[in-house]
This record gives C-alpha cells, structure tokens and sequence, in this order.
C-alpha cells in the first residue's frame, strides 16, 4: 500500500457533494477542502454507516464538537456511501459532522486509503489552516480509531506551532 500524501506538503482538494445534520433538518450541498482554508479540517475516512465501529468513531467526534470547535477545526466524516445513507446515519446517532459521500472512492485513492473489500481504510488527515497535511494515521485492520483526545492534541500543536 502507498503512503499517501506526504506530511508538509498541500493535501490533496476534493469536493464531494454531503449534508450535515443540524438537529433539525440534513442540509445537503458540496464541500470543498480547499474552502475551509483558515481552519483546520479533521478527514476522517472511515468504511461504513450504521456499522459499529464506525458508529463509535463518528459518535466520539460528535460528542466532542466543541473540543474541535475550540481548536478552530473541522471534522469531516467521509465513506463510500451515498448522501441519502449519510443523512439516516446522522439522524439516528445525532452526528453533526459533515458526512460527504465518496461514492467512486475517487478521493479515498487520492490519499491512499482505498481498499479492496472494505471500501476506504479508517484513517485521520489533519489538514492545518494553510491546507497543508500536519498529521496523519492510517489503520492497518481499522478495529479501533483515534479519539477526540489524541485529535485535539495533534490540532493543539498546528494552532501552536
């Protein structure tokens, strides 16, 4: 497997089309990296809605929305999966992440975590306010994933450094 895109070097744009859940309505529309330029953006790929480890993952950052709220970033759940996945995904857990749907894994191969079987590898990008890559973990079998506490460390150091 390929290492992806490399650490302090621009991260690769995409715009994929998704929605975001705001507690009462899923608002769909494009998201594009290159936009949220003067934030940090947290890309978290990871295979599936609805499947647990996924459920987890995605929860955890929901819950801690406000840590990355505080650190000036984003976080961006993106799957193989469509936007209509996407939004019953966010209405049953609450997510209020954006979900974005890379339904050709178009950008999944683009960093390096396309994978036969599953989809997309889980593994977090963290992309600093000048869009470049400062961090990034790609899970080998994807059981577990990075918590909100490892991410804030990691976004403490790029609004610091």
């Amino acid at each position: 497997m390929a290492s992806g895109p490399e650490l302090g070097l621009p991260a690769p744009d995409f715009t994929l089309p998704g929605g975001t859940w705001t507690g009462d309505a899923f608002e769909r529309g494009e998201h594009t990296l290159s936009d949220a330029r003067g934030r940090s953006v947290v890309l978290a790929f990871y295979p599936g809605d609805d499947t647990a480890v996924c459920t987890k993952q995605l929860c955890a950052y929901s819950s801690g929305f406000e840590t990355f709220e505080e650190l000036d970033a984003e976080v961006w759940g993106i799957s193989p999966q469509g936007v209509d996945s996407h939004e019953a995904f966010a209405r049953a857990h609450g997510l209020r992440m954006p979900l974005l749907a890379d339904t050709g894994r178009d950008v999944a191969r683009a960093y390096k975590v396309a994978a036969p079987g599953i989809g997309v590898r889980r593994s977090v990008f963290l992309i600093g306010p000048d869009g470049v890559l400062r961090w990034k973990h790609v899970a080998l079998l994807g059981a577990t994933f990075r918590s909100v506490d490892t991410l804030a460390a990691q976004l403490s150091g790029i609004k610091n450094g």
